[in-house]
């Protein structure tokens, strides 16, 4: 299939995409597009979006097996840096909070400890995937391997025209959910979104594997960017996305990462709006230290992040490990 981006491996920096080095993470476990009846939920909260620059803050990981839990595991975790403002009116959790809380180092090999070689099933897997692999790599030299489930990939598969965070799922579903973006509360809202999808399935005859939409079905913003294929691999996580961008680049000019999204099946955009999904941040604006240095577009999207919109931030990095 293509998507009209080269696809090149260099020896030194590893996998590219039109150019762009792409960080590549030897050893990761697969995402798998199914349900089972054994599988470990988990969720993370951290000080931000990006690995190479936030931290852990709190882990929560419950053990299924034939739908019912078994086991489960919560910490708070104490980061080196101050927990910013906007984290914690988003969590809930307070620098007080974790004074007193384990460092990563000391929760990591009792998590991994817990989680064995399950499964892990959560929602927009990959951005606690890649947390974990990070920290196991840095704290013990070793990959995190574990196969893993996303739960937002199979309701983006399944559900058209539905918001796809937990709490609009959960509204969707009929599913009560009293707390938000606490890891244990998200934990429990994971596993009735998983079983909801699972007997939805069963009950509608639906193969996962083979149910996909066949159109793209948005039209783009921008006139000067259009696709280079009309074919599309709508399990990639920006098709259908609305991107922008703010701050500069490293590696690529503004036009070209609008044309590689326009390439993969997303809808690239020079605001935030409230249909806005990703707002990708420059290196020069993403910096842990920076408080009142944001760019009008970062203030405006974590604005709407507040008030419930369907919107992440993410680094210039994170970008290129969506590609």
């Amino acid at each position: 299939m293509s998507l009209g981006i080269t696809i090149s491996f260099d020896m030194e920096n590893g996998v590219s995409i039109g150019g762009i080095p792409k960080t590549v993470r030897e050893n990761k476990g697969k995402s798998l597009l199914e349900f089972i009846d054994n599988y470990v939920v988990l969720d993370l909260e951290t000080t931000g979006l990006d690995p190479t620059y936030d931290e852990i803050i709190e882990i929560a990981a419950i053990k299924i097996s034939n739908g019912e839990k078994i086991a489960e595991f919560t910490t708070l975790v104490k980061p080196e840096c101050l927990i910013d403002e906007y984290i914690t009116q988003l969590t809930g959790i307070t620098n007080e909070m974790v004074k007193d809380a384990p460092k990563i180092e000391k929760v990591l090999p009792e998590l991994i400890n817990f989680l064995g070689d399950s499964v892990i099933a959560a929602h927009n897997a990959n951005f606690d995937i890649n947390f974990l692999y990070d920290n196991c790599m840095f704290c013990i030299n070793k990959a995190f391997s574990n196969n893993f489930i996303d739960t937002m990939r199979i309701s983006r598969r399944l559900f058209k025209d539905i918001r796809h965070r937990l709490v609009d799922l959960s509204k969707e579903f009929k599913i009560t959910a009293d707390i938000q973006h606490r890891a244990m509360a998200d934990c429990e809202l994971t596993q009735k979104v998983y079983e909801y999808m699972r007997n939805h399935c069963n009950t509608n005859n639906i193969d996962l594997a083979a149910f996909h939409k066949t159109s793209h079905g948005k039209s783009f913003d921008l006139d000067n960017y259009k696709p280079e294929s009309e074919e599309f691999d709508v399990s990639n996580p920006i098709y259908g996305m609305s991107v922008c961008f703010t701050g500069a680049l490293e590696k690529f000019q503004r036009k070209d990462a609008l044309q590689i999204v326009t390439n993969l099946g997303g809808i690239p955009s020079d605001s935030v709006t409230k249909t806005t999904n990703i707002l990708v941040l420059g290196n020069n604006d993403y910096c842990s230290s920076i408080k009142d240095g944001k760019s009008n577009k970062q203030k405006k999207a974590e604005d709407l992040i507040l008030k419930g919109y369907d919107l992440i931030i993410i680094s210039e990095k994170s970008f290129y490990d969506m590609l």
